[in-house]
């Protein structure tokens, strides 16, 4: 069993309280989710415990054959778990891949601690896939809490 785990945190300028909104809200989330150099759509988005999603991040590199999916796609599927209003979000996914290094159900938690006037916001992969490089995977987690605090400071 695949036991590795990747993490990144920040603090960013607001409320635990509006970071949950940010991320339940499908038409905040696609703006600011994505790691630099993608996109997303979010084409089933049932933010609730027990429902489900799929994300479909595409590479706007046109360049390489970057995707798990296809050569410009990352397709995630997964459910919801847990939700804590302003603490806790718990998300299982996997990807769509003919590739068997980016197999299995990975546990991404993100927790939001109100801190010194903001939140400090982490974020805790489980069981990631050993297809994806662990660099890469803490440098798009990064990017994303990145664009999380950008787009809140912009609120």
């Amino acid at each position: 069993m695949n036991r590795r785990i990747d993490t990144a945190e920040t603090w960013i300028e607001a409320t635990p309280e509006r970071i949950y909104q940010a991320f339940l809200d499908k038409e905040e989330l696609v703006q600011w989710l994505p790691p630099e150099g993608m996109s997303v759509r979010a084409p089933v988005f049932e933010p609730w415990a027990g429902g489900v999603y799929q994300f479909v991040l595409m590479y706007e590199a046109k360049d390489g054959a970057l995707g798990k999916t296809t050569a410009q796609t990352d397709v995630s599927n997964g459910r919801f778990v847990d939700l804590v209003p302003g603490q806790k979000i718990v998300q299982i996914g996997t990807f769509e891949s003919a590739d068997p290094a980016f197999a299995g159900e990975m546990t991404q938690t993100w927790y939001l601690e109100a801190l010194d006037g903001g939140t400090r916001v982490t974020i805790v992969c489980e069981n990631v896939p050993p297809g994806i490089q662990k660099q890469d995977h803490v440098a798009g987690l990064r990017s994303t809490l990145d664009n999380l605090a950008r787009y809140l400071t912009n609120d």
